[in-house]
């Protein structure tokens, strides 16, 4: 069993009087370590996929179980502890707090377990230093450029030691040159920290960076191929 597990699961939503179904019987295993990218057009279910594997969401029916646990068994609060301490988030768009410097938006999540500020830079100045922000770690997000930021936003996910990265279209903002730097980076978390990264995108050259390309049509899995 993988650290991240998707069981034959279907997602439905309602919209007026018909049923729209996001995700039809997919599943999918992700490895420590693995970098899977999810490669589909818009439309074709991968935001709803990584909200079920960030635990966002509940699937119609079907499991997804992370580090082994099924997510539907568990309560509010558990969930919530499994979010903050399994899983790191990468977004699109960011979402860096603009009043805060670098290294404090990449300390955040750990102020939520009441650890006191100051006292977190060590460690979060450490991990930007190892992204090549060194030197911009006491800069506000806008100052920096699209890829320090995405830089930073990836130090926000793994300053908890995440099991699984869930990065949803990191490059989409980005250009070329730019968006290869954060692949790298995201590659390297494979490789150094042994940790799992998911990744949705529309961009078949991103999606090639992974250890494997998954491919959502309607719904439905309906290729998984080697990158």
């Amino acid at each position: 069993m993988g650290v991240l597990n998707v069981e034959g699961v279907v997602k439905e939503y309602r919209r007026g009087t018909q049923t729209v179904r996001a995700l039809d019987d997919v599943s999918l295993t992700v490895d420590e370590g693995e970098f899977v990218s999810v490669l589909g057009p818009s439309g074709s279910g991968k935001s709803t996929l990584l909200h079920l594997m960030g635990a966002l969401d509940t699937p119609t029916r079907g499991i997804v179980r992370i580090a082994g646990v099924d997510v539907a068994a568990l309560s509010d609060d558990a969930l919530t502890d499994l979010r903050r301490h399994r899983l790191g988030f990468v977004f699109q768009f960011f979402n860096l707090l603009p009043t805060l410097a670098a290294w404090e938006n990449v300390a955040v999540p750990l102020l939520l377990d009441g650890q006191r500020l100051a006292s977190l830079r060590p460690r979060a100045v450490a991990l930007l230093e190892s992204l090549g922000l060194g030197h911009r770690v006491d800069h506000r997000p806008a100052e920096l450029s699209g890829g320090e930021l995405q830089r930073v936003a990836i130090a926000r996910a793994l300053v908890g030691d995440p099991l699984v990265v869930l990065a949803d279209e990191p490059t989409g903002n980005l250009d070329s040159e730019t968006g290869a730097g954060v692949l790298d980076v995201l590659q390297r978390s494979c490789a150094e920290r042994g940790t799992a990264v998911v990744m949705v995108t529309h961009d078949r050259n991103a999606a090639d960076r992974g250890d494997r390309s998954v491919h959502l049509v309607d719904g439905r899995l309906v290729e998984s191929v080697l990158s």
